[in-house]
């Protein structure tokens, strides 16, 4: 039963965490509804390229059926570092999501070329899901079939609930543009919160090694921005 409660708490948390950047890009597409890009076409698209992100990611439920918990439980480091990047890369972050939201319309424009508006919204949705999947994978193969079905229901009422939203932001921009400017700010504490939460749940480590990994991937994730910044730094 206890499993039963803290499943919609967090479905909650894992959807807020992994689609807070979504909130801006709907609320820019719900802006730019016309005669011939409707209200409609948004909800449904962002439906269908949610479930395609939710059906890839369910290979962490299968793989946790013939796989020991203990060793999926580990795939909760996977939102860790998701997390640890975010927190120790927030200025890098902060002009990728600019660069995101102001090439949304674009592929939205390149997407309809290929398919109805429908089908571009969805593109946009599955394009920007890479985290999405990269926390629903672990977090699926730590459940049960029953939490499993309340997490996806949760987020499919979650989707309802971020088209609404945005539609109403749609028509105050300046609370988005807040959103944007600080919401980042506790992503990354949620999705390291989801991963200490999978590890321990699943007693794949205890706290101490769980913490040393922690440092570890902090160290990795710093030594990577470091060599990534190395050739610009050389041309400069």
């Amino acid at each position: 039963m206890s499993e039963l409660v803290t499943a919609i708490p967090t479905g909650i948390a894992a959807f807020t965490a992994t689609n807070l950047d979504d909130l801006v890009i709907l609320t820019l597409l719900f802006s730019q509804v016309n005669a011939t890009f409707r209200r409609r076409h948004i909800v449904v698209g962002q439906y269908l390229g949610f479930s395609a992100l939710v059906v890839a990611s369910l290979a962490g439920f299968f793989g946790s059926l013939v796989l020991p918990s203990h060793l999926i439980g580990l795939l909760g480091l996977v939102p860790i570092a998701l997390g640890l990047n975010q927190f120790l890369n927030q200025d890098s972050d902060s002009s990728s999501q600019v660069q995101l939201e102001s090439e949304s319309p674009q592929a939205s424009a390149w997407s309809s070329l290929l398919s109805p508006q429908t089908y571009s919204v969805s593109a946009i949705t599955i394009a920007n899901g890479s985290d999405n999947v990269g926390v629903y994978v672990p977090l699926f193969a730590n459940s049960t079939q029953e939490t499993l079905l309340i997490m996806i229901a949760v987020f499919l009422s979650m989707v309802g609930i971020w088209c609404y939203v945005t539609y109403r932001l749609s028509q105050q921009l300046a609370i988005a543009h807040v959103l944007n400017r600080y919401g980042n700010s506790f992503v990354p504490f949620v999705l390291i919160g989801l991963g200490v939460f999978i590890v321990l749940d699943s007693a794949s480590l205890t706290p101490i090694a769980l913490v040393g990994s922690c440092l570890c991937l902090a160290v990795l994730i710093k030594q990577h921005e470091k060599d990534g910044k190395s050739p610009e730094t050389e041309e400069n």
